[in-house]
């Protein structure tokens, strides 16, 4: 009896289980057709087997939140890419403009050192023409207190241009002290040839210092 009985009762369980499985699947197809649920993807292998066309997915509504949702992010990322360029075209923008004042910092530079070193020439050639007219005024002097026939020797051993300057700081000094300079007298003593040289280019070219 016992024996008997076993088999009968694990076919039961058996054809139960068949029944919930076969209910379950069914409920699935079921919902799936009806649009509760989305199994389609699940279910195409069976839908392809059983000759059965699929449940076809619903076209997006055009006020579908989703879509709008979708729209809303591409024109986002439409705008993040707009904003990406003018960033872009800014940057490229601030890196010619820095290039540009980099080069006229340079050239403002390279002028400024140019202006210096016009300046230190200046300065030198007026530190020089302070002291040649120093050296110029003291051997004036000196020539002024010495005999006419001395001062004409050593005036003798000197070049054209500072003989020159010295008669002029001479005449200078003279006009100034009210007296009679000594100049003539110095060409006077001077062979003619000389003086004749000396009195010419007085006339064209009077002295360096002026």
């Amino acid at each position: 009896m016992a024996s008997f009985g076993r088999p009968r009762v694990l076919g039961r369980i058996v054809l139960l289980l068949a029944m919930i499985l076969a209910l379950v699947i069914g409920g699935i197809v079921w919902f799936d057709y009806i649009g509760l649920i989305d199994a389609k993807t699940a279910l195409a292998p069976a839908y392809k087997l059983l000759g059965v066309n699929g449940r076809a997915p619903k076209a997006i509504r055009a006020d579908s939140p989703v879509l709008l949702e979708e729209e809303r992010y591409a024109k986002r990322l439409e705008s993040i890419a707009v904003r990406a360029e003018d960033l872009d075209a800014r940057e490229s923008g601030l890196d010619k403009r820095d290039a540009d004042i980099s080069q006229k910092a340079q050239e403002l530079d390279d002028r400024g050192k140019a202006l210096d070193d016009k300046e230190k020439s200046f300065n030198d050639k007026v530190k020089e023409y302070d002291n040649r007219k120093a050296n110029i005024d003291q051997n004036a002097q000196y020539l002024v207190g010495m005999p006419p026939d001395k001062a004409v020797g050593i005036l003798n051993a000197m070049d054209d241009q500072t003989v020159i300057d010295i008669f002029h700081a001479v005449e200078e000094r003279a006009k100034a002290a009210g007296v009679s300079s000594l100049v003539s007298v110095w060409l006077s003593g001077m062979p003619p040839d000389r003086s004749a040289t000396l009195q010419r280019k007085m006339a064209a070219k009077p002295s360096s210092l002026e």
